[in-house]
């Protein structure tokens, strides 16, 4: 049996079926690894919470890179260009990136 024949089965728990609601990621790296925490801002709310942190080998993060390129083009195809807001319009609230230190 090759590498295309193999499956894998996922279970996806029940509280992970719900999601988590992000609109901020902080995204950092070192040489062998990429750290995306992802938070939720609130207006009117001066502190953020980290919900999730997602830690990933470089390989990992070029395959979600190119799978999620891939599915915005799909995404687009079917239901038109995703609109971003200019610069400043979303009061600094967003996915940015962050430089890794």
């Amino acid at each position: 049996m090759n590498q295309a024949q193999k499956q894998i089965n996922i279970e996806l728990g029940e509280k992970e079926s719900e999601g988590i609601y992000s609109n901020l990621a902080l995204i950092s790296h070192s040489p062998s690894e990429f750290i995306i925490d992802f938070a939720r801002v609130l207006p009117g709310t001066p502190k953020s919470k980290v919900y999730a942190r997602i830690v990933m080998t470089p390989q990992h993060i070029k395959m979600l890179q190119n799978a999620l390129e891939e599915n915005v083009k799909k995404y687009e195809n079917r239901f038109g260009n995703i609109k971003l807001l200019g610069k400043n319009e979303g009061k600094d609230i967003g996915f940015q990136v962050k430089k890794a230190e």
